[in-house]
């Protein structure tokens, strides 16, 4: 299956703009209180799988090397 542009766009998209915001709440309010740690790995590990989704390569198209095609 091909890279499939949009849906990993779909996908860093969310991630992204919640790891900044929990990123942003650890670290700009007092909001987070004692949960600061939380928010900020929650918003660190958003960030990463946002990038993740972006930089990670799709795997080549499947091809069949038959000269047969299958039968239905």
């Amino acid at each position: 299956m091909a890279r499939n542009r949009v849906a990993a766009g779909v996908v860093m998209v969310p991630c992204v703009l919640l790891g900044a915001a929990f990123l942003s709440t650890a670290v700009w309010t007092d909001a987070a209180g004692p949960n600061r740690p939380l928010a900020l790995a929650i918003g660190a590990l958003l960030m990463g799988a946002g990038g993740l989704a972006y930089v990670l390569p799709g795997s080549d198209p499947v091809t069949n090397q038959d000269d047969q095609s299958p039968s239905p």
